[in-house]
């Protein structure tokens, strides 16, 4: 790699034109500055803008800011805060709330930021080296601390921990790649956090310009350790954002960039998948899928969607390439009659679509005559590509859309509209990665919110390759909502920047492949996702690529699945005799374990409630429902070793399930640790042996493949369930289906203390919506319970301003296997009905009030 490295010096204090006049307020809380060194004059300025929420940008003519940053810049807003300042000829100290900012600029410019009553600032610029212009791009040089914690970037793979480790900053289609080695992967989010005991700092860059982090991973015995962002083009705008823990900066970051998308209830469902389905001549993909529903009815396994893979597009004479907005009419000779029939069976379709068109492609033509494609200067023609085409490994010539043209943009918003009219109810937005092979290569930068009044040209390089995939997940969102206004929608997408997740509900980790480690290294994606408010997200069960799965990773893969946000199985296993089809991972694959299958994919239809819950309080507080298991337990410094920080076998999910798993063939166990919140901490419930474990200790967890992985529970929480089969959102009426049934049951999980220990009011607070509205009213319940030795105190209480009224009428308690105690309503002063058992659980119903 080429290194240009000039730092500007001889910085010199900026005056205002406020402040000219007089006015001293419109300078207490920015800092602008201006090198006076010989060459081009690079302005640095920063700025506070919310309580715990900094700008910085370091640029100039030559390197504009990002003409289309992933974020826009907010207004300032202090609340009830009063910022105060003081200033030096070289220095400036501003001071908002819990926060105290210093710029100091005697040589460099430099910015620390320290939280009152710490000795130390927690984040600082590197002396002598902060801003510096490195040919095309900059790089930002900041201290490093070691032995702490670094999360973040949107998707990288295991550890959890980035700290050490250097990472491409782009995307890429990593077909088969390595949970634990493989760099980049499908994510373009330039969000890094580094979490303390003492505090968090969050560092973000609006660019969308490729280009590196190294996160400790450089020494050098004149600078010492430091971390360096590099980007390829441009200049920088970055957002610093410091609180006391990962929620405040994650807070902080979404009132930013946006807040998680509302997700379809139906979504949370299992959603099954396989290339293999869509690609097949004979017998037709229609029937094939439609013989895979009534498996999934014969084997009385509910399912909530189909991923169709673009097998759909593929055209019926040679050559056989993808053609993303075509059907094959062959294998779908009906696809609104297939669709329809699909609904039917209470399914719903997810269609693949590719950003991209073959020279083949019927339309091709039509698009470079519309300039809907990107330009290649040299040849001064449509840019050319080699694209994937047919089958694995296989491609052909073409080109990407260009999203900054007129033409392509709507072009792609009236293909999706198509197939929302055909009935197909989601959208994939796949292979989006944009691995276009020039950055000279030029954007039409035709639509409004692409115009600069920077002189910045029009080459992707510095527009940024993601700038494509944001735009893309735009177009396919508009074409939704616009048709359906008032359904929210739903776009899942491969690749991401922050802004997509603007437009697009949901997302995975791509091509995975089959193997314990990539089980294992998968969670370790999830938790830095979530961070980086991925936070529907989950993995293909069973892995993507690679071998079949034995029934015991099968197995695992499933049981661990099923405590995500995400819960989908699709695959495509290379076949070495038909690279076009390629096998499938089907739940009834081993009849030995189909019936535990079968139990497992049951419970993540009763978990649906809790996790839809999580998913309803994530967009409102970007709280991820997916956790690293020191969340929130930053007081336990056990949290802060190097196996816990590594984030690879336990998370939490929500704040009651410890979700743990074991990862090597043969094994029964699992070495799991239990945070603890401090002395008065009640402990844990082993839902697999039903006995109490005290917290802030390791605990080898007994865990039989053919039973469970390893679950805990929280003494005091509680999990809200509903039915073990698929229900229909009480807001959707839309696709009526015999195998979907009404959502009027709930039923409450709780795990009190046991009975000789004196015992707490415990709170437990679950949200619910319609499923399905665009703009929902969301009500809110809270289960309070306490105990004595003898009884189990309850009460339910609904939020004052709830206006959703759900369909269940009455609400079970469900207490953990062993539990004898009886359960009282607090509320009426009476004994509530047993109702039964469940699985060795004692069920009693709460009388409505």
């Amino acid at each position: 790699m080429r290194q240009h490295e000039y730092i500007p010096r001889e910085y010199h204090f900026v005056v205002s034109e406020p402040e000219q006049n007089g006015s001293a307020n419109s300078t207490q809380t920015d800092v602008k500055l201006e090198s006076t060194a010989t060459g081009t004059k690079f302005q640095f300025t920063f700025e506070a803008l919310r309580p715990g929420l900094f700008r910085t940008t370091f640029s100039s003519p030559t390197h504009p800011l990002p003409p289309h940053p992933s974020t826009s810049r907010p207004t300032a807003d202090f609340a009830d805060l009063k910022p105060t300042s003081q200033a030096t000829s070289s220095q400036k100290t501003i001071t908002l709330g819990h926060v105290t900012a210093t710029v100091d600029w005697q040589d460099c410019p430099r910015v620390s930021l320290q939280l009152a009553g710490q000795e130390k600032p927690i984040h600082e610029d590197l002396q002598f080296r902060s801003y510096v212009v490195d040919s095309t791009g900059i790089a930002h040089y900041t201290r490093y601390k070691r032995d702490t914690l670094h999360v973040g970037l949107g998707e990288k793979t295991a550890p959890m921990n980035l700290s050490n480790r250097h990472f491409i900053l782009s995307a890429t289609d990593c077909f088969g790649y390595d949970a634990y080695r493989t760099d980049p992967l499908y994510k373009h989010i330039p969000l890094l956090i580094n979490a303390t005991p003492e505090g968090c700092v969050g560092i973000f860059s609006t660019s969308h310009s490729r280009g590196t982090y190294a996160v400790g991973s450089e020494i050098d015995g004149l600078w010492g350790h430091f971390k360096v962002y590099r980007q390829d083009y441009g200049g920088l705008e970055e957002y610093l954002m410091i609180g006391k823990t990962l929620q405040d900066v994650v807070r902080i970051y979404a009132d930013l960039v946006g807040y998680p998308m509302l997700v379809p209830r139906w979504a949370f469902g299992y959603i099954a998948g396989g290339m293999k389905y869509s690609m097949l001549d004979e017998p037709r993909a229609c029937d094939a899928l439609m013989d895979f529903a009534g498996k999934l009815k014969k084997h009385d396994i509910p399912c909530s969607a189909f991923q169709m893979s673009s097998g759909y597009t593929v055209a019926e004479t040679e050559p056989k390439t993808r053609n993303v907005f075509t059907w094959n009419r062959h294998r779908f000779p009906d696809p609104e009659g297939f669709v329809a029939k699909y609904h039917a069976e209470g399914i719903r379709i997810i269609a693949n679509v590719k950003p991209y068109v073959l020279a083949n492609h019927p339309e091709y033509e039509k698009l470079v005559t519309a300039k809907a494609l990107f330009s290649d200067p040299r040849t001064q023609k449509s840019g050319i590509a080699r694209l994937w085409s047919a089958g694995g490994g296989e491609s052909g010539e073409g080109g990407h859309i260009d999203f900054t043209s007129k033409a392509g943009f709507q072009w792609w918003y009236e293909g999706v509209k198509a197939l929302r009219t055909c009935g197909i109810e989601g959208i994939w937005n796949d292979n989006n990665e944009y691995t276009i092979p020039d950055d000279d290569w030029e954007c039409a930068l035709e639509r409004d919110n692409q115009v600069s009044d920077q002189k910045v040209g029009n080459h992707v390089g510095i527009w940024g390759r993601a700038l494509h995939t944001e735009l893309m997940g735009k177009s396919s969102h508009d074409a939704l909502v616009d048709l359906e206004p008032e359904v929210r929608p739903f776009v899942l997408t491969r690749s991401a920047t922050a802004g997509t997740m603007r437009y697009a509900a949901s997302s995975w980790g791509g091509d995975n492949v089959t193997s314990w480690a990539s089980m294992k290294g998968a969670n370790s994606l999830s938790l830095n996702a979530g961070i980086s408010l991925l936070q529907c997200y989950g993995h293909d069960i069973g892995g993507f690529e690679g071998p079949q799965p034995t029934p015991e990773l099968l197995l695992r893969w499933i049981q661990l699945g099923i405590h995500s946000p995400r819960f989908a199985i699709n695959c495509f296993k290379t076949d070495e005799n038909d690279n076009t089809i390629g096998g499938v991972i089907e739940p009834w694959m081993y009849p030995e374990i189909t019936p535990l299958i079968r139990d497992a994919i049951k419970r993540r239809y009763e978990l649906i409630p809790y996790l839809y819950s999580l998913m309803l309080e994530s967009h409102v507080t970007a709280l991820p429902p997916q956790r690293w298991i020191g969340w929130g337990y930053e007081s336990d410094p056990e949290v802060w070793t190097p196996e816990v920080m590594a984030g690879e076998t336990q998370y939490w999910l929500g704040d009651t399930l410890l979700v743990g798993g074991v990862y090597e063939a043969g094994k029964n166990t699992a070495r799991m640790y239990l945070p603890s919140k401090g002395s008065d901490d009640e402990g844990y419930f082993n839902l697999n042996s039903n006995t109490y474990i005290p917290a802030g200790k390791w605990q080898d967890i007994a865990s039989n493949w053919q039973d469970s992985i390893p679950l805990l529970a929280r003494i005091g929480g509680a999990i809200v369930v509903g039915k073990n089969i698929q229900t229909r959102s009480s807001g959707d009426h839309r696709f009526p289906s015999t195998n979907v049934v009404e959502d009027d049951y709930r039923a409450v999980e709780i795990f009190p203390p046991p009975p000789d220990r004196n015992s707490r009011v415990y709170s437990y607070t679950w949200y619910e919506d319609d499923g399905i509205a665009a703009k929902p009213e969301i009500s809110k319940f809270t289960l309070e319970y306490s105990c004595t030795s003898t009884d189990i105190l309850v009460r339910l209480r609904k939020g004052r301003d709830n206006k959703y009224v759900p369909l269940w009428k009455e609400l079970d308690i469900i207490l953990p296997a062993g539990e004898e105690r009886t359960l009282v309503s607090e509320a009426l002063i009476e004994t509530c009905v047993r109702k039964g058992d469940s699985r060795c659980r004692a069920v009693w119903t709460l009388p409505a009030a």
